[in-house]
């Protein structure tokens, strides 16, 4: 049964850039949702601080992009890495009590996994090994079912990690209710 399934642990980052060896990650939200997308809490939303080197290496459409969000001006008061990575890990203990249980979610999540393990230790062996990637589902509805792709929602998120994240609940409720039910 549904309810018996262990909950999803939604994850977005935001970066200076996708390059795992050089960028750094300056934002991370994380929401829980039970398997029927129900979100649980509030969820964590964090700005992280990161050395000017690498603010001033970001290319200008990632300037670009974080200024009209409005992040770059939060980035210097952000919280430490180490500081995320408990707040998190507190926020998961209360709606995602199984360690390891919980399949990481997301759009393209492959990219925020890889920062998450270089750099939030504690998250990172926090979640089960499996993923739940909507940019899959939309790649194959694209393919395999075009008019289901094309009327998918519009994203509103503004590449702000909570708001992006909330987007891909929504795409997955979607995709959901138009491909996998009946």
């Amino acid at each position: 049964m549904s309810q018996d399934l262990p909950h999803l642990i939604w994850v977005d980052c935001e970066m200076t850039g996708l390059d795992i060896n050089k960028d750094a990650l300056v934002e991370i939200a994380v929401l829980v949702t039970d398997a029927q997308l129900n979100v649980l809490g509030a969820g964590v939303d964090l700005v992280i601080k990161c050395d000017q080197v690498k603010l001033d290496s970001m290319q200008q459409v990632v300037i670009d992009m974080h200024s009209k969000s409005g992040l770059i001006n939060e980035i210097p008061n952000g919280t430490t890495l180490a500081a995320a990575d408990d707040a998190i890990i507190t926020y998961l203990k209360k709606y995602a009590p199984s360690e390891g249980k919980s399949p990481l979610a997301g759009n393209s999540v492959y990219v925020d996994r890889a920062f998450i393990a270089r750099d939030l230790p504690k998250l990172n062996a926090y979640l089960h090994y499996r993923t739940i990637d909507v940019s899959t589902i939309k790649e194959l509805a694209r393919r395999w079912h075009p008019k289901t792709y094309f009327a998918a929602p519009a994203k509103d998120g503004n590449h702000r990690a909570l708001g992006d994240i909330r987007d891909s609940i929504a795409e997955l409720d979607y995709y959901r209710s138009a491909i996998f039910l009946p």
